[in-house]
């Protein structure tokens, strides 16, 4: 029985990779698939991990349909067995709907995968309809790492080095280096962060300039 999977974790814990790794291991089996994204880092249709790996994809976008091109690709002759997503978070719930119908309908195999919640700690639509919906939910197991060293929770923008919990939720970034400066005035990236200091908004930057602070004199 098909089913459809849906594999999940913070920024920066292998998501991308093992899309990769998931295609290559079908693919090997003689198993023929099709591999999408949206918003890759790259800025192209894409997959790529922060491992240098790449396979070419096709774009998902606003009005793209699943089950109509699944249904077109099978009409005109085509062998489809499995469909790899990345960076499903950004998917409109009614795609996921879509990915649904094609592992019931047609017996497909869908593996998702995606960030759970934006840089404000709220579910992504796309994730929320993967939880509601997937057969099988995957936490991955290769744990991303907060400045501090305890385990990261949550993904956090950032906006010419200072955290926001404010604006668009999808503005194309990468995980931010904890000793890299932002490369420019308007730079913004991600990184992420144990949930205290996801509420603290403390930064890998900000925790570094608050320990390089000078101490006040003494007074008398």
């Amino acid at each position: 029985m098909a089913e459809l999977h849906f594999f999940t974790g913070t920024m920066d814990s292998g998501k991308s990779t093992l899309a990769l790794q998931t295609n290559h291991n079908h693919a090997a089996r003689g198993r023929v698939g099709r591999i999408f994204t949206t918003h890759d880092r790259s800025g192209q249709a894409v997959v790529s991990s922060r491992l240098g790996l790449t396979h070419e994809a096709l774009e998902v976008d606003e009005g793209f349909d699943f089950w109509a091109y699944v249904v077109d690709t099978l009409t005109r002759g085509g062998r489809i067995d499995y469909l790899v997503c990345d960076e499903a978070q950004f998917y409109a719930a009614e795609q996921i709907d879509q990915l649904a119908k094609v592992v019931d309908e047609l017996q497909i195999d869908v593996f998702a995968f995606g960030i759970l919640t934006d840089f404000r700690s709220y579910l992504f639509p796309g994730s929320a309809r993967l939880v509601e919906l997937a057969d099988r939910m995957n936490v991955l197991q290769v744990e991303a790492l907060c400045w501090c060293g305890k385990r990261a929770t949550h993904n956090a923008r950032t906006e010419n080095g200072a955290m926001v919990v404010e604006g668009e939720v999808i503005v194309v970034g990468d995980v931010d280096q904890v000793d890299e400066p932002p490369a420019g005035p308007d730079d913004v990236a991600y990184e992420v962060l144990c949930r205290q200091h996801h509420r603290r908004r403390l930064t890998a930057a900000r925790a570094k300039a608050v320990s390089l602070a000078p101490e006040p004199l003494p007074f008398g």
